[in-house]
């Protein structure tokens, strides 16, 4: 699984963001259940214009969502 550094941001939908720009995969950690998700193909414009976006749930919803493969990631609960 990838290590993507996640950082905190102010939104109601979504709790963290992380990118790598080797492979292109955008990482969001959404405030409900704190699920975690990877969306490929997101290079590293996109991700910044996700950054700077009004609202992150929006721009999530209109621009990636649907258009980018997304993984589910299941983490290890740590003991």
């Amino acid at each position: 699984m990838k290590n993507i550094t996640m950082h905190g941001v102010t939104s109601s939908q979504i709790k963290e963001i992380g990118h790598d720009p080797k492979t292109n995969t955008l990482a969001v950690r959404f405030n409900h259940g704190g699920t975690l998700y990877h969306y490929a193909g997101v290079d590293a414009e996109k991700f910044e214009k996700f950054k700077a976006s009004e609202s992150l749930g929006s721009f999530l919803g209109k621009h990636i969502k649907g258009t980018h493969e997304f993984t589910k990631i299941i983490e290890k609960k740590e003991k």
